[in-house]
């Protein structure tokens, strides 16, 4: 029996085995998109046990109408300027905004900089206030 009789008389073995390959596979890319963050549980860890700071980069209006307890506002348009980022650039950083979005993009170019520990905070803002966690207002 040769390889090509053989997928010919269990064809369907081959079609579960890359189905079920597929959904596997688009289960890990699915969850490596959404992971291109920290859950609000481990930013916390960071936080509480490697003192990682905490960057909004919301706009000063959306900072003062609610951010992460302690965190600085250096909004993305300023990011580049290094004003109000730590001088300690091995200390580890939890990017926010408002969703997520603006956060991934502060956090790849705080990366460029020689920020290696900055990571976005998936969800942002909204992700943090649905687990509960103290916001400010300034």
């Amino acid at each position: 029996m040769t390889f090509t009789s053989y997928l010919a008389d269990n064809w369907y073995w081959a079609v579960a085995a890359a189905a079920s390959g597929g959904m596997i596979l688009w289960q890990q890319l699915k969850e490596a998109g959404s992971a291109g963050g920290l859950s609000p549980a481990l930013a916390v860890q960071l936080i509480n046990k490697d003192k990682a700071q905490v960057i909004d980069v919301c706009d000063p209006a959306e900072f003062a109408a609610g951010h992460v307890a302690g965190a600085r506002n250096v909004p993305l348009a300023e990011i580049a300027s290094g004003k109000g980022l730590p001088s300690n650039k091995k200390l580890p950083l939890v990017v926010v905004c408002t969703a997520g979005v603006r956060a991934a993009k502060a956090a790849a170019q705080l990366k460029q900089m020689g920020y290696e520990n900055a990571q976005p905070l998936s969800g942002g803002l909204k992700a943090w206030r649905e687990a509960n966690l103290p916001v400010d207002k300034a």
